[in-house]
């Protein structure tokens, strides 16, 4: 772990801190104003990302924008497929499905705890499972869920912090979520600030 810490300090002093810092603000703004409509396009940017490329997914949401909320099923899987996304019908279905619960802002004020509100998407959104559903509450501002994927996974092994899980079932991404939450109060670090320091490690880019 020490050489994992020293690899985060050593990022902190140099400008991919201000990059990261800037990157986090930009993700509380989003639940300070509670917009539904941003909150809305974050989450289908979040459903579009699994087993997916993050820069096309990012790219894709930005030229997509309100139509997540206006396009019939048929028009916004169209439309999907014109822009190369691998699984266009069956994302689409879900985008359109979790219309019923666009209204992000009021599902956020009745979870006090961070954590039941991820289980809240993870059983009314199709699509969500315990990666995305965290990777949608850092986008738009809490801080204390792991993102784990592939890339997160292959810099604790190569520490030798876990040993590679053969599936990801909920109690092994619970449990590497408690090792990377040892590392970031030893970093002094939020989780939602280890997932960018981690992922800029391993890929040299900070995305969201």
């Amino acid at each position: 772990m020490r050489i994992l810490l020293d690899n985060i300090e050593k990022i902190k002093k140099t400008d991919t801190k201000k990059l990261i810092d800037r990157r986090i603000r930009e993700f509380k703004q989003i639940k300070d104003k509670q917009n539904n409509k941003q909150l809305f396009q974050e989450l289908c940017f979040c459903i579009l990302a699994a087993n997916f490329n993050a820069e096309r997914g990012i790219e894709m949401q930005k030229k997509i924008g309100n139509g997540f909320l206006t396009l019939t099923e048929k028009q916004l899987a169209n439309k999907l497929k014109e822009l190369g996304y691998r699984f266009p019908n069956i994302r689409a279905k879900y985008i359109v499905e979790a219309r019923e619960h666009k209204q992000i802002n009021r599902i956020i004020n009745k979870h006090d705890d961070e954590h039941e509100l991820r289980q809240y998407f993870i059983q009314n959104v199709k699509g969500l499972g315990m990666k995305e559903a965290s990777h949608f509450l850092r986008n738009i501002g809490y801080n204390n869920s792991a993102i784990i994927d592939f890339h997160i996974v292959d810099i604790l092994v190569k520490h030798n912090l876990i040993k590679r899980p053969k599936t990801m079932t909920k109690d092994h991404y619970l449990q590497i979520e408690d090792k990377l939450r040892t590392i970031a109060e030893k970093a002094k670090l939020s989780l939602a600030e280890l997932d960018l320091y981690l992922w800029f490690q391993e890929t040299g880019k900070i995305l969201k």
